[in-house]
């Protein structure tokens, strides 16, 4: 495998002042793009609003939504760490800041550990199996980045990732996690799967050059239609989380919505280019907030 061509940095490090290297930390998390931070956001929204019957408590939904935007800027960066021989072969991502020389590996895996232990500190307001809850998360961040090497199929793993704020939003407002926690894990797992596989069908050609594994690469000519059938079981799944949540006909009207925007990526994809499939990507914000919305707004008419 060719090695990427490492660019040298404008400024030699101890020369680069403390707001050039926050605004390169900046950029190694994505807080310039926080689409990652909006995807993981959503489904804990969801199990948040089930678990506390439309009404969770505020204290605690500000402490998942801070642990989200930690936890997934961190995953970033232990992302970057794990990708550093393959970011600089890959058109989207060789101007990312360890590709470019702009931050150290070593740099990473300090931002990694910094940034995990602040979501750490969230800890204390929640309750002790909450808390062991936490460390398995902890682990799927940290090991999803490496899976691509060892299996077409990493997305499950970061589905799981994603998705464990689920069970652990259900642990936290109700010391318990009910079968349709289960079910909405199951789902979130899927629609990682879903969104991640447009991802990747965006770095197909470069991926295949540089030996990396994706789910574009082993669904090939039948991704779409593989994306399709996801998509469709996603959907049937987040009805029957509906039906044992007791929710109605609002909640049923935001997954009427949430599949029209399906079948939009699905338009968009079509012909599988590159943007087209990022736009794809992109489009899976906007489906969460829907469902989110569907969600809220049929806990505020059932009263």
């Amino acid at each position: 495998m060719e090695k990427p061509q490492i660019q040298v940095p404008l400024q030699e490090p101890d020369k680069v002042s403390l707001r050039e290297r926050l605004w390169r930390y900046a950029q190694l998390v994505r807080l310039h793009r926080p689409i990652g931070i909006l995807l993981l956001l959503w489904p804990t929204m969801w199990a948040l609003w089930l678990a506390g019957e439309g009404q969770p408590p505020w204290v605690i939904v500000l402490v998942f939504m801070t642990g989200v935007a930690l936890m997934r800027s961190a995953g970033c960066a232990i992302n970057d760490y794990a990708d550093r021989d393959f970011d600089g072969c890959v058109a989207r991502t060789r101007t990312r800041p360890i590709a470019m020389g702009l931050v150290s590996p070593k740099e990473a895996l300090g931002v990694f550990a910094i940034l995990s232990l602040m979501a750490a500190c969230l800890l204390v307001f929640l309750n002790w199996p909450t808390r062991f809850m936490s460390l398995v998360a902890l682990v799927l961040a940290a090991v999803y980045p490496f899976m691509k090497r060892y299996t077409h199929l990493p997305q499950v793993m970061l589905g799981a990732a994603f998705g464990w704020a689920v069970p652990m939003a259900f642990m936290a407002l109700n010391e318990s996690i009910p079968p349709v926690a289960w079910v909405l894990f199951a789902t979130t797992l899927l629609w990682a799967l879903i969104y991640d596989t447009q991802y990747a069908m965006v770095d197909r050609e470069d991926d295949l050059k540089i030996g990396v594994k994706s789910s574009a690469i082993l669904f090939g000519r039948y991704d779409n239609l593989i994306v399709g059938v996801l998509q469709v079981l996603m959907l049937l799944l987040l009805f029957q989380v509906g039906n044992m949540a007791g929710r109605g006909w609002v909640y049923n009207l935001g997954l009427l919505v949430g599949a029209g925007l399906f079948l939009y990526q699905q338009w968009l994809t079509r012909d599988r280019q590159p943007k087209a499939c990022f736009d794809a990507f992109l489009n899976n914000n906007l489906f969460g907030m829907v469902i989110f919305l569907g969600l809220l707004f049929d806990y505020l008419v059932s009263g």
